[in-house]
């Protein structure tokens, strides 16, 4: 597992924000990410009522910072999201603390907040998530539900910390979004 220190909190989020307006992308990139469905566990099925809008593959990091008593408590995660089958990888949405996805091609955003899980052995869990706000009129507007999917790294390390470490761990998942069926 590669582990990097992270000297600035907000370094990778730049970079990704930079990738974004450097590369762009368009609303039609973001809208060609709509399969029919995504392969979930039960524990994470989005109620009915809701339908699948889009699904984006995501590569960042899992930032971790030292507790007080000496383990590593996730602090954020940064990560830029795609198309699932643009093999260009041009960025169309941002991913943060709170959490929250931002768009980079209409401004829309999403809030969410964990409702399920799914643990996997030796990579972050697969997740369920609510929205708990929108943003704007674009891809994010709306969204009722998020599944995170198909996740490959991001654990905090084994090992105790000190002080105030910092780690930020390499990650990959699949972020499935939900709107209401109309």
């Amino acid at each position: 597992m590669k582990i990097a220190k992270r000297p600035v909190l907000t370094t990778t989020a730049l970079a990704a924000v930079a990738a974004a307006t450097l590369f762009g992308a368009t609303a039609g990139q973001a809208a060609a990410s709509q399969p029919a469905r995504v392969d979930a566990p039960a524990a994470l099925k989005v109620p009915d009522g809701n339908r699948l809008t889009g699904v984006f593959s995501a590569a960042g990091v899992q930032t971790y910072t030292c507790g007080a008593n000496g383990t590593w408590t996730l602090l954020e995660p940064a990560a830029t999201l795609w198309a699932k089958n643009d093999r260009s990888h041009r960025p169309v949405a941002l991913h943060s603390r709170g959490p929250v996805w931002v768009s980079t091609v209409d401004g829309s955003a999403v809030n969410g907040a964990a409702v399920a899980n799914s643990p996997k052995t030796g990579t972050i869990p697969e997740l369920l998530l609510k929205s708990t706000a929108t943003r704007g009129t674009g891809v994010f507007a709306d969204v009722s539900y998020i599944q995170r999917l198909d996740t490959h790294g991001g654990v905090a390390p084994a090992t105790a910390c000190t002080g105030t470490d910092q780690v930020s761990v390499p990650y990959s998942a699949t972020y499935a979004f939900y709107k209401p069926a109309k």
